[in-house]
């Protein structure tokens, strides 16, 4: 994880990397990669609210030596998916309104096609079918439940992939894969970092995730057959490329957008 640009603060009760770590659970849900690895978070600014107690005044409804927090992000085109958008801003806006301690939040998107809708709606937590009611980039159908389930669900898929792969090459079967638990993975070639983060995207869609969960499942949850298992991988490494070639992609149009000789012209 890089230190973040622009990372001006003074500090308060709430220092700086707090709110970059809960930046960090943020998610682009298309890409499954925090916003912070992917360069997003363009500003975070953190300022010491007066004591509502004091002579300076204040909020009476902050706390006491509380902070404000403005965040700015960016992303790597003007016209990238509006819904993928908010999602972003809007997750962004609550992980650091739930760091104890901040009174209050900016979060902002720059340079977008819909970032007045975006911000707006944000701000005033409208929701993303109310904030774009009217909106000349079109209007809303619906909430965005449905759209993140879907891109966890995938993400999860993947995961499978980048897990079962160090079995696979250290020898095991159709046989073994479906037999095989997440309990079971505890001190394998598996055990790593990739185990941890498809259990948590599998909780988070309400799919098995514990020790006695299969390794393999099917998106609706059903355990993967021996006989499925070949095709099984197959489409999870298709997902788990798909993915991953994205996120390189956004990531060189990101550099392109904001290289700092872009700046000059």
């Amino acid at each position: 994880m890089t230190a973040g640009p622009a990372l001006d603060a003074d500090r308060g009760t709430v220092d700086r990397q707090a709110v970059w770590s809960a930046l960090g659970t943020v998610l682009d849900p298309e890409l499954d990669e925090p916003i912070t690895d992917l360069d997003f978070v363009e500003t975070c600014t953190v300022t010491p609210e007066p004591d509502p107690d004091s002579d300076t005044g204040g909020d009476a409804g902050g706390v006491a030596g509380g902070v404000a927090v403005t965040v700015g992000l960016r992303l790597p085109t003007f016209f990238c998916a509006p819904n993928f958008s908010f999602l972003m801003v809007a997750d962004a806006y609550d992980a650091v309104m739930a760091i104890p301690g901040v009174n209050r939040a900016s979060v902002t998107l720059a340079d977008h096609s819909a970032s007045e809708e975006i911000n707006g709606g944000v701000a005033a937590h409208a929701g993303f079918v109310k904030s774009f009611e009217g909106s000349v980039n079109g209007e809303a159908a619906a909430e965005l439940d449905e759209l993140r389930r879907t891109f966890l669900s995938k993400a999860a898929m993947a995961g499978q992939d980048r897990v079962a792969q160090p079995l696979v090459d250290a020898g095991a079967g159709p046989d073994e894969l479906a037999a095989m638990t997440l309990g079971e993975l505890a001190g394998t070639d598996a055990d790593t970092a990739e185990l941890g983060r498809m259990r948590t995207r599998r909780e988070a869609i309400g799919l098995p995730a514990g020790d006695d969960a299969p390794l393999l499942l099917h998106p609706d949850g059903s355990r993967v057959t021996t006989e499925q298992v070949p095709l099984h991988l197959r489409r999870a490494r298709l997902q788990r490329v798909g993915i991953e070639t994205n996120g390189e992609y956004c990531k060189s149009l990101l550099k392109i957008r904001y290289a700092p000789e872009a700046a000059n012209h």
